[in-house]
């Protein structure tokens, strides 16, 4: 059993996966993301500090939310994230699509090519293969 103490609340709860918050911080958390879901709904063209203003959620987690791709920006907004490779202004995650394309490439290129042979190991080789111990 693998546990941890929140990161909002210090209780202690049994951690699996994910951010480390407690089930009931991560309810709460969810109730906020919905609310600011709704808000944006209602209110198009609102800004973030706007939104978390009304909401009373910081703007990191709203930015957060954003890289998770859970909520987007926009496309008449003024604000816009930045792609982490190329730098180009995004609406939403952590890269633009022509980086999302080269990077699958990449990835389908290396996998499709040769994998590197396992190494056997090697037979015992006398002196040179025996464990040693400092004195």
């Amino acid at each position: 059993m693998n546990v941890r103490n929140c990161r909002s609340c210090g209780c202690i709860f049994n951690y699996v996966a994910g951010q480390v918050i407690c089930p009931a911080c991560r309810d709460k958390l969810e109730k906020k993301f919905q609310e600011v879901k709704e808000y944006i709904r209602d209110n198009k063209g609102v800004g973030i500090q706007e939104v978390a203003d009304a909401c009373e959620v910081e703007v990191g987690q709203i930015r957060q939310w954003l890289r998770e791709e859970r909520l987007e920006l926009a496309t008449d907004s003024a604000l816009y994230l930045n792609c982490e490779s190329c730098g180009q202004p995004i609406r939403s995650g952590r890269f633009c699509d022509k980086c999302k394309g080269n990077m699958t490439r990449d990835l389908q290129s290396i996998l499709k090519g040769k994998q590197p042979a396992e190494k056997k190991p090697e037979k015992n080789q006398g002196e040179s293969a025996r464990m040693r111990f400092l004195k």
